[in-house]
């Protein structure tokens, strides 16, 4: 009978023993994950078996350790998704501002071009009807304001194609990081569905 009972309290310890690894395993993977997680450092089953001085296949048989990981790993997915998303709005509207900036420009130089264009064509309608009535010295004025008006008219016509090109410069870098967001998004996908 004491022959018996020597194997099987072996077998108790040797089990203890063995629970005792695998809850100081779960412990040292726990511990790892929460500093990855801090950290912000990519977490693969290889990184956090090297780590917590796990075998991967530790990892992999014990569901408490596979659970770990997993939420893990989608909590950092989280964060990175969520970081990338805040730093592409803040992109977005950072071009979007600029963008609207320059329409808005773009709006009020075409609107002061039209009122000089307006006031030259009255003007020039004015000399027209009423030069046998005016002296040389209001012809000589309404030219020098007419040049005037006509090197406005120049001046803000070169800004608003300097104000154009800038809108269209702002709608491709938009465009372009609309594109980069759709690359970035399919990577993230492909990356979720390879882990």
């Amino acid at each position: 009978m004491t022959g018996s009972r020597v194997p099987h309290a072996r077998t108790a310890q040797a089990l203890q023993a063995r629970q005792q690894k695998t809850e100081a395993g779960l412990d040292r993977v726990k511990d790892v994950l929460e500093e990855m997680i801090k950290r912000r450092s990519p977490i693969t089953v290889a990184a956090v078996a090297r780590a917590s001085d796990v075998s991967r296949t530790f990892l992999y048989e014990h569901p408490a350790a596979r659970m770990m990981v997993r939420e893990a790993m989608s909590r950092a997915a989280g964060r990175r998704a969520q970081s990338r998303q805040a730093d592409q709005e803040e992109l977005e509207a950072s071009w979007r501002e600029r963008a609207l900036n320059a329409e808005a420009a773009l709006k009020a130089a075409n609107t002061e071009i039209l009122a000089q264009r307006e006031q030259i064509a009255e003007l020039l309608g004015q000399i027209r009807d009423l030069r046998s009535e005016w002296t040389q010295e209001d012809i000589a004025r309404i030219v020098t304001d007419n040049g005037a008006l006509r090197r406005q008219v120049r001046d803000l016509s070169t800004e608003n194609k300097s104000l154009a090109s800038k809108l269209s410069a702002a709608r491709q870098n938009l465009r372009f990081t609309d594109k980069r967001l759709a690359e970035l998004e399919a990577q993230v996908v492909e990356q979720s569905e390879v882990i």
